[in-house]
């Protein structure tokens, strides 16, 4: 696959490895750009929780993320996961993973819609995993999300909504039908849910993402990001 051509083409032509590009501590040693097209999807999503812990408690290495950083990577990028997070201004994936340039390949829309959300969003999710090798996709919801909210309350008020948010809120809409049959808050089950559909969708979605997924190759998980105590928690 390109895909596969794409990892080995990186790897030969960087020639960044002994500068420690990718700085996964605990799981990589003296050549950790060939080991990381080698790591587990299990290992990339560790990878990803150490560095929320990091930043949690106030401790992050903050790396690779100076001009230089960005120089090496000017050709080619090795991303280790892909996040599609909420566009809120607060929840920035690579701050909140403390993740440096070239480490994750980001989709960030309004309310981190994935079904519904049209072929831009779900093109951009299969050609990181086909073209780039990307083992992980977490779908990523925060708290208090101003999508959802609003999802929310036109459903309980039955209004029409300026401009194109109607139609992007309508994408919520199955996410709030659920959470109403569960007992608690209907926002916070609603931000649950609309993650837990999105990682549903991508776990069926053909013809790229299904078939590596059922044989272990690729990891699909969500998540949800508290913005008052910086950690993320996994939805499942």
């Amino acid at each position: 696959m390109q895909s596969n051509l794409s990892r080995r083409n990186f790897v030969s032509i960087a020639g960044v490895t002994s500068l420690g590009l990718y700085g996964l501590s605990n799981v990589l040693g003296a050549n950790p750009t060939e080991q990381r097209v080698s790591l587990s999807p299990d290992e990339v999503l560790q990878d990803l929780i150490e560095g929320n812990a990091r930043f949690a408690s106030g401790q992050p290495q903050s790396p690779r993320r100076t001009p230089k950083d960005f120089s090496l990577l000017s050709d080619s990028q090795l991303p280790e996961a892909i996040v599609i997070a909420c566009a809120d201004s607060r929840v920035p994936p690579e701050l909140l993973f403390d993740q440096g340039v070239g480490d994750l390949f980001v989709v960030r829309i309004a309310g981190n819609i994935v079904s519904g959300a049209g072929s831009v969003v779900k093109g951009s999710i299969e050609y990181a995993v086909a073209e780039l090798g990307v083992k992980l996709i977490m779908v990523l919801g925060h708290s208090n999300c101003g999508a959802v909210k609003a999802a929310v309350k036109h459903i309980n008020d039955q209004d029409p909504l300026p401009g194109a948010i109607d139609e992007m809120v309508k994408n919520i809409r199955p996410a709030v039908e659920r959470a109403k049959q569960i007992r608690g808050d209907v926002v916070e089950n609603s931000i649950r849910e609309n993650v837990l559909i999105g990682v549903e969708r991508l776990k069926s979605l053909e013809p790229i993402i299904k078939e590596p997924v059922a044989a272990g190759r690729l990891k699909v998980v969500g998540a949800i990001y508290d913005l008052t105590t910086g950690r993320v928690r996994m939805t499942e």
